[in-house]
C-alpha cells in the first residue's frame, strides 16, 4: 500500500515514533493508512492538508502524541469514542499504536464514514475498532464510554454538550488542543471540571499542542 508515498516518510516516521516512545515497526501499518489516505484524499477532500509529509507530522504524529494517556482505558478494557473523526484522526492511529485500545469512531459525513468503513476493513483493525456514521448528539449509547477525545472539533463546551452523555459516570474528555484553552476552561458547564492539563510534544511541529482531561466534578 505504501508504494505512492515518498520513500523518506518510513525513517521520519521510525524517528517521530522513537521520539514519542513508540515501536518503530508502527511505521509499516501507519503508512498504509496514510497511503489509503492520500488516494482516497484526491477523490473526495477528506482533509485540506495534501502533502504527505506535512500529513505525517500534522495527522499521524500529532494524533499519536497522546497516546501515553491510554494506559488507563487500554488496561481497563474500555472503550474509547473519537468525536467527529474525519478520517479517522486521532482515532485509527491511536488504534494501531495501541492494539488493546477499543475505539468507535464517529462522524455524520457519508464520504467520510465510507472511508473509515474501508479503512477498518483494509487496516484490519475490526472487531475493536467500529464507525457510527451519526451526529455525535444522536449517538445513543449513554454511559457507554470510559472516555471521548476530540482533535480541533468544537469548543470543550461544546463538545461535552454534545457528547458528555457518552461517558461513564467517571469517564473523561481528552481534548486536543493548540494553546491553552483558558477561556474554554472558564466557561466548561456546571458539573464539569478539568483535571489534569498536559502540554503535548509533537516531533517536526513547533507549534504548541496541549491535551485537556475533564471529567464530572466531584461533589465537595
Amino acid at each position: 500500500m505504501t508504494e505512492t508515498l515518498p520513500s523518506d516518510l518510513r525513517p521520519t516516521l521510525e524517528a517521530g515514533l522513537r521520539a514519542l516512545e513508540l515501536d518503530p515497526a508502527l511505521a509499516a501499518p501507519l503508512l498504509d493508512y496514510l497511503a489509503l489516505l492520500t488516494r482516497w484524499n484526491r477523490a473526495y477532500n477528506l482533509t485540506a492538508i495534501r502533502d504527505p509529509r506535512e500529513m505525517l507530522v500534522k495527522h499521524l504524529l500529532d494524533s499519536l502524541a497522546m497516546h501515553r494517556h491510554l494506559d488507563a482505558i487500554e488496561a481497563a478494557g474500555g472503550e474509547l469514542a473519537d468525536l467527529g473523526t474525519g478520517p479517522g484522526l486521532p482515532g485509527i492511529p491511536l488504534a494501531i499504536a495501541r492494539p488493546g485500545l477499543r475505539v468507535a469512531l464517529v462522524e455524520s459525513n457519508g464520504k467520510k464514514a465510507r472511508f473509515l468503513r474501508e479503512a477498518v476493513r483494509k487496516l484490519g483493525l475490526a472487531p475493536r475498532v467500529r464507525v457510527l456514521e451519526s451526529r455525535i448528539e444522536a449517538v445513543d449509547e449513554p454511559g457507554g464510554f470510559a472516555a471521548i477525545t476530540a482533535r480541533a472539533l468544537a469548543t470543550l463546551p461544546l463538545i461535552l454538550e454534545l457528547g458528555g452523555h457518552l461517558l461513564v459516570a467517571d469517564g473523561v474528555l481528552l481534548a486536543m488542543k493548540g494553546a491553552d484553552p483558558v477561556g474554554e476552561i472558564d466557561a466548561l458547564p456546571a458539573g464539569w471540571a478539568v483535571r489534569a492539563r498536559h502540554r503535548l510534544d509533537v516531533p517536526g511541529l513547533e507549534a504548541e499542542r496541549h491535551l485537556v482531561v475533564v471529567g464530572r466534578a466531584v461533589p465537595g
